[in-house]
């Protein structure tokens, strides 16, 4: 109790002479603490007592939407990489053209994924996740991307179609079935650019059924067969007619 009452005499003292609390407990002016006087983890004071004030940190839009634009350039320069890799003819150029595809696909996808970190809801980041994951072979991953993008933008037709083709890749047959069918009533180009992708993986489980059953595969096979057809006959019944050719005139 003796004790208590010496520190409460101690402070009454100190205020009564009107030094500043900051200066008893060693703060800017007071001696202690940092060298010369400075508060932990800040400059020195300026002339005139005003001490500089903490750096502002990006805010988070700003930082995502520099992170999508890094994003979108390394997205461009992997699918050129990825046109010069097609075209090589070297075997050994090829392999080293597409580690360098892979490289760069990998770096636009961690930027994409920063800016998601800052704008958890960049349905255009989300997006072009899906595709990365889509043409690293990562599908399961891409279809999930491709589900956040969609739901918070249903009717973006490059995720549909996008995903349909992952759900091609892990033999989701009627998923894919309902995307095709999606793209055909709302964009017929998306439509077209799926059905190759259906066509192609028809081909190659013909040949090898990786774990397909030949009656699935087969009723798969005419499925398309089916639609294949309606699709043509609609292009050729909606492509505007010919005008008929001028009657010479006579002589």
């Amino acid at each position: 109790m003796r004790r208590i009452l010496v520190c409460c005499l101690v402070l009454f003292a100190w205020l009564g002479a009107g030094v500043p609390m900051a200066q008893a407990q060693g703060y800017p002016g007071g001696g202690g603490g940092m060298p010369g006087g400075g508060r932990p983890g800040m400059g020195q004071s300026q002339p005139g007592g005003d001490i500089p004030s903490t750096p502002q940190t990006e805010k988070p839009d700003a930082a995502a939407k520099k992170a999508f634009k890094a994003g979108m350039k390394s997205l461009g320069k992997a699918r050129e990489l990825e046109e010069a890799a097609a075209k090589a003819t070297n075997l050994d150029k090829k392999a080293d053209a597409m580690d360098k595809v892979g490289d760069t696909y990998n770096r636009a996808l961690d930027q994409f994924t920063e800016a998601l970190s800052n704008k958890g809801d960049m349905v255009e980041a989300w997006d072009n996740v899906g595709y990365i994951h889509l043409r690293l072979g990562a599908y399961n991953e891409s279809i999930d991307d491709y589900n956040h993008a969609l739901a918070l933008k249903a009717d973006l037709l490059d995720a549909v179609e996008g995903r349909g083709e992952a759900y091609m890749a892990v033999d989701r047959l009627e998923q894919a079935q309902a995307a095709y069918m999606d793209l055909f009533n709302h964009s017929r180009p998306l439509a077209d650019q799926l059905m190759a992708s259906m066509q192609k993986w028809l081909e190659s489980h013909r040949a090898a059924a990786n774990g397909m059953r030949a009656a699935d595969i087969e009723s798969f096979g005419k499925w398309l067969q089916e639609r294949d057809g309606i699709a043509k006959q609609t292009a050729s019944a909606s492509a505007p007619a010919t005008a008929p050719a001028a009657a010479p005139n006579p002589p």
